[in-house]
């Protein structure tokens, strides 16, 4: 099963000729028979039907989930229409924003930012997962976090940063992450670079990407989920 990408964001205008776009950065992680099409939802693109696609995945975006932007509620409205009839998966805004949408609660954390590869914790394993390790280092970059869970969700992961790192909703095949599994270290160290002015501990960030790293497990989760037949029904 493919998924098509709703891109809320791109990188830096900086970086794009290095890393390209999201969608690039995905099929670079996942291969080319996940990745599908992809829809500029913040240029108003979005499929017609939810059922035109059988999955989607919302990706990062420099927007809140609370930004008065005009393609943000016509993506909650996609998302909530989309319930049931097609796998979701988010990443870090696409985290928020799925949340938001099915009715949790977003903020802006009083921590700042969040930058580097940080340790999660996994509280239980999904039928879509493999049964490793309790423990994960990923790559971060996000200053909101989801701090109410939406109903019918179960909290996947957390860190000391970030308490809701990974929810699973029961009652839909819609999983969701605050972390990047499509960064590659090259490029989460280029955008703190690029951000290097808004950001405190800069250098311990950058320093921690040269450590042991898994996103290549985390690629191996979401290709489970999206071809799980017993687990996350349709």
């Amino acid at each position: 099963m493919k998924i098509t990408i709703l891109e809320t964001g791109a990188p830096p205008p900086s970086l794009l000729p290095r890393f390209g776009p999201y969608p690039d950065m995905f099929r670079r992680l996942l291969g080319s028979d996940y990745v599908g099409d992809s829809y500029d939802v913040t240029k108003g693109f979005l499929p017609a039907d939810p059922q035109n696609h059988p999955a989607y995945l919302i990706t990062g975006s420099a927007a809140g989930a609370h930004d008065d932007l005009p393609w943000i509620p016509k993506l909650k409205q996609f998302l909530r229409e989309s319930k049931g009839k097609a796998r979701l998966i988010g990443i870090c805004f696409g985290h928020q924003i799925m949340a938001e949408a099915f009715g949790g609660r977003v903020l802006k954390s009083d921590k700042g930012w969040g930058i580097g590869l940080q340790e999660y914790r996994l509280f239980e394993h999904a039928s879509w997962m493999d049964k490793g390790g309790d423990r994960i280092r990923m790559p971060i970059s996000h200053q909101d976090q989801v701090v109410e869970t939406p109903p019918c969700s179960t909290v996947l992961a957390g860190s000391d940063f970030c308490d809701i790192g990974s929810l699973r909703y029961d009652d839909q095949p819609a999983i969701s992450f605050q972390f990047h599994p499509e960064f590659d270290l090259e490029y989460a160290a280029a955008l703190i670079e690029v951000r290097r002015d808004q950001l405190n501990g800069a250098d311990t960030a950058i320093r921690s990407l040269q450590g042991p790293n898994d996103r290549n497990r985390v690629a191996g989760w979401i290709k489970g989920f999206l071809d799980d037949r017993n687990g996350t029904p349709l």
